[in-house]
Order: structure tokens, then C-alpha cells, then sequence
């Protein structure tokens, strides 16, 4: 079960957005990812809880942010409903998306899961729903994603196999690059792993 903390921190101007304390697990039905995150003063901000079935498709999504409240899964597309910070009023959504995506790391794991690229194929479009700081709106966006190369590196206990994803946001043009080693992402806009107690795991296809 990796455990371990990645730093946050705004992909423009690199200001410190706090740090994310996560673990995750593969299993028989799927991936669960569950991470508490904190402020760059250490309070305490919000948290994340991801559950993908086998498929790569989101079956539990619960965020929350600012008081702010997400619980959202795959069913028709993708559904979720938002609490406001009082817990009075809750309005539902529904898109004809893939996923859900945001700032966590997570989403970026359970992308690749269900996308599955393979090395040198085109570039797969996806549609998905982003989840925003910091009140958790809801926004959908497209993306392209291709496998650029998986490279190996030698550790103390077994080679390390990285994949390089390119990822392409439509609307704008941008494009950067994550590198993810089995659950973990290495790095990404926005993301750096900074401490890992246990090695990556890796998840049958």
C-alpha cells in the first residue's frame, strides 16, 4: 500500500498551495486512493476519496474543500452532487463525460487506468469534469492524452518502470507532460512527490 506526501503548489507561479497526504491500493475490483490535505501552514483543507473499478471508471468519487462537498460517480456518464459549506442546499449534475479530474494526483492515476494507452498510439480524446479550487466547481474540459515511453531505472529493490504521458488541454492549446510510476505520480503540473514510505504499485491490466 503506497503511503507518502506530494507538495501543491500553483503550476503558473509555482506559489505553495500546501501538501497532500495520501496511500492507495490496488485490489481485486479495483484502485482506492484516500489523502487528507493541508495548507501551507499545516491546517487542515480538505480531502479526497477515490474508488475506480477494474475498468478505470470512477465508482466513488467524495471530495471536499473549503467546507464545499463533492460526492459524485460514474452513471450515465458521469453524476455528482454539491453540498454548499452550510449543508442547506445541494444542486446534482450530470455529464456525458468520462471522468472526473482536479488537483489531487488521483485523478490523474484513474485516467490512466481507464485510458490504457499503449506506446506510440494516437492520441486519445477525452471529456472530463474538472472539480476547481476552492469551492469545487464543477467545469467540463477536453483532453488529449498519448503514452510518450515507459523508461526503467534501477533501485534498491526492483527496477522502477516510469510512463510519460503527454496530456493537451483543447481549448487552449496547452500541453505538459506527467510521469507516473505505477500509482504514484512522480510529477506533474502542480505536483511533486515528496516523500514515499513504500514502493509503487503496479495494477493488472
Amino acid at each position: 500500500m503506497p503511503r507518502g506526501r506530494y507538495s501543491l503548489h500553483d503550476p503558473h507561479d509555482h506559489t505553495p498551495l500546501g501538501e497532500e497526504h495520501f496511500h492507495c491500493a490496488p485490489g481485486p475490483s479495483g484502485w482506492r486512493y484516500v489523502s487528507q490535505i493541508t495548507t501551507p501552514g499545516g491546517d487542515h483543507r480538505g480531502s479526497v476519496d477515490l474508488a475506480v473499478d477494474e475498468l478505470g471508471r470512477p465508482i466513488r468519487l467524495e471530495l471536499h474543500a473549503s467546507s464545499w462537498q463533492v460526492r459524485g460517480a460514474a452513471l450515465d456518464g458521469v453524476t455528482w452532487v454539491r453540498t454548499d459549506p452550510t449543508g442547506t442546499h445541494a444542486t446534482e449534475g450530470n455529464v456525458r463525460a468520462h471522468a472526473f479530474t482536479g488537483t489531487s494526483p488521483a485523478f490523474l492515476i484513474a485516467l490512466t487506468r481507464l485510458l490504457r494507452l499503449a506506446p506510440g498510439a494516437p492520441e486519445t480524446r477525452v471529456r472530463l469534469v474538472a472539480l476547481t479550487d476552492p469551492v469545487l466547481a464543477p467545469l467540463t474540459v477536453d483532453q488529449s492524452w498519448s503514452l510518450l515511453g515507459t523508461e526503467t531505472h534501477p533501485t534498491d529493490l526492483s527496477p522502477l518502470s516510469v510512463d510519460a504521458y503527454q496530456v493537451s488541454t483543447l481549448d487552449t492549446g496547452e500541453r505538459h507532460t506527467v510521469h507516473i510510476a505505477g500509482d504514484v505520480v512522480l510529477s506533474a503540473p502542480g505536483v511533486e512527490l515528496e516523500d514515499l514510505d513504500t514502493p509503487p504499485s503496479t495494477f493488472p491490466a
